[in-house]
Order: C-alpha cells, then structure tokens, then sequence
C-alpha cells in the first residue's frame, strides 16, 4: 500500500517547496519556501527530536520508563512529546514565560510536564529554562536531557535529511538558504551539506534584533549590549550554541519584532500561506539583504519556513496583539473595506 505508515513518525522530513510569486515579486531570482510544517508536529524540530531520541535507543540510553528533558521555546517541545507517546516514554520540558498558553495547552494535551521560566534572565541564571532543565535532568533517575543547542545530533539531523532534500528539489540549483537561528541546527545542518555540494552557495543566517548571534558571528565576541528582550520565538539567542557552525555561515542579517511581524500576515495575505512568525522573519531578511545585494533571473533562493501559524493565532495573527506592541501598521481595522465581518441578528 503507498501514503500508508505505521505510526504518525513516518510522516517526518520529505516537506516539500512552493514557489513564492507575490511577497519577492521585486526579487528576480526564483523563491522557494521549504514549508517543514508539513511535518506531522507541523515544525522542523520533528526532524531533531526523532533522530536524537532513536540515536540514544542505539546507545541503550532509554528504556521503557525512561524520561525526555528539554529546554524549549515550543516546537521542539510538540516534537519530542509527540515522539515520546510512540515510544513510551514521559516528556518534561522547561518553556521560557515568553511563551503562549496556547502552547502550552498543546504541550499538556500531548503528555507532556512544563515547567514555566522567566524569559529575560541570563543562560547561566538558576530560573532560566536552561538551568532548569538541567536541574531536572539530574534529578530525575532514568532520564536523558536532549540539550539541542548544544548536541551535535541537532546539527546532524538536519545534515542527514533536510540539506539533502533542499539539494534535490532545486536539482543542485540552489544558490541561496535564508533560515532563522535558534539552536542552529537547521541553518547548521543544511548549509554543511550544501556547502559539500557546492562552496560557493550563499549560506545567510537570520538572527533577531535583541540577539547576539549576528556580532558574534562578525566580531567573535560577545557583545552583551545587543541584549534586549524581544517577541520572536525560536530564533536568537542570549549565548552561544555549539550547534551553530558559525564557519557554514556567509552573512546574519538582523530583523526586528514588527517587520517580521507584518511580513508574517502578508505572506498568509498574498501567498496563503500560514506560517509561523520565523516565516515573516527569514522572508523580511530576503527583502533586506536584496536591498544591498544583487540577485539575478538565474539565482534559486530557498526560505526554511519553520513552523505553521497555527500557533500564533493569539500573537502576530491578532489584532489585539499587535496593537499591544505597537504594531499597527497593517492591522485589519486599517483595511475595512477589504476585511469585513457581519453579524446576522
């Protein structure tokens, strides 16, 4: 029988591309979208959550009442708890407060115990979720901390799956990757294949403004004053993750909260396409990094667009909340005469 598996993790990896036609209409390269929310778990941490938990069975590390730890901004969290129902084990996770409810209900209603931290504390900080899911790591007998910002695998996963992938469909055509940074493994992981493939495509991470990724990429230090809190969930980072290898990385361009959030709605607006807030954040980078370099009719970019907005209906997708941030520029109210709802009495 074809299309038929046995559990719902045969569904992992094989996302497919879509070209872009109206958001990059300025751009004359040719614009692909990897859309990973086609994953079962509807994000790209499918990917890792199910090579690093069948890589620790290899090793023995789990048995049939062991525990899965991790520290999460959410996506890995629904990854590593749906794989975990398949594979029996219980799930804990430790989520930054800067996280949704509706999150979290989704991490609950899949099993899974979360552990709420404060968001705007340094790394090394006993309440920041890092700690706290080391702490639980060690404290909890018969248990294995999946750390991805620090676990080569993370890296590997995506090297074994998704650079492939990419490298297929564009039939080594590829020129370009845009793909936002948080742990780094999927920017990581595919540009090391590609960059096997090919050395001279463009390997361009997108980091958040509040982050400091991208300086550290340029200078090799930390500068803390880059630190700020930000809305963008998933992507930059307050420390430096091993599972990004700053060497596959040609350029970070930085986005901020807001217009990652408009590009966010209008690619749901003009591609119908529903992705996550990375999505607005890894197109706006394009946009940017077009205004200061030159594209060709030949050039193939692909956007990794992590996740699906689903997730984000109560953040970037509503009204309320961007008025909340300032952010009202495109909100519906603005565009009545396109938008409109109508109450039968």
């Amino acid at each position: 029988m074809s299309n038929v598996y046995d559990n719902i993790l045969g569904l992992i990896g094989n996302t497919p591309m879509v070209k872009l036609n109206t958001v990059t209409k300025d751009i004359p390269a040719t614009v692909y979208a990897k859309l990973e929310s086609y994953n079962p778990g509807h994000s790209t941490k499918d990917r890792i959550a199910l090579h690093i938990i069948e890589n620790a069975e290899k090793k023995g590390l789990l048995r049939e009442d062991s525990v899965v730890v991790e520290t999460t901004s959410g996506n890995t969290g629904f990854s590593i708890a749906m794989v975990c129902i398949i594979k029996g084990y219980k799930c804990i996770l430790a989520v930054s407060d800067k996280t949704k409810p509706e999150k979290i209900a989704y991490l609950k209603a899949l099993g899974a115990t979360v552990y709420i931290c404060p968001a705007n504390v340094p790394a090394n900080d006993p309440r920041s979720y890092y700690e706290v899911a080391k702490r639980i790591a060690l404290e909890t007998p018969n248990s294995i901390y999946i750390n991805q910002y620090f676990n080569e695998l993370n890296v590997d996963a995506h090297y074994q799956t998704t650079g492939p992938e990419i490298w297929e469909q564009t039939q080594g055509k590829i020129t370009h990757l845009f793909a936002c940074t948080g742990t780094g493994g999927t920017l990581s992981g595919s540009a090391k294949f590609l960059k096997e493939k090919n050395p001279d495509i463009k390997i361009i991470g997108v980091d958040a403004d509040g982050s400091i990724l991208k300086s550290y990429h340029e200078t090799g230090e930390i500068h803390k004053e880059d630190v700020h809190p930000y809305q963008i969930e998933g992507m930059g980072k307050n420390l430096i993750p091993s599972a990004l290898l700053f060497d596959k990385v040609d350029e970070f361009v930085r986005v901020n909260d807001e217009m990652s959030a408009y590009r966010t709605r209008e690619i749901a607006l003009k591609e119908a396409i529903m992705g996550g807030y990375t999505t607005g954040a890894v197109t706006q980078a394009l946009i940017q990094y077009a205004q200061s370099h030159e594209f060709s009719e030949n050039d193939v970019v692909v956007l990794i667009y992590p996740d699906h907005g689903s997730r984000y209906i109560t953040k970037v997708y509503s009204d309320k909340w961007m008025e909340e941030q300032g952010f009202i520029n495109n909100c519906v109210h603005n565009y009545d005469e396109v938008f409109k709802t109508e109450f039968i009495k």
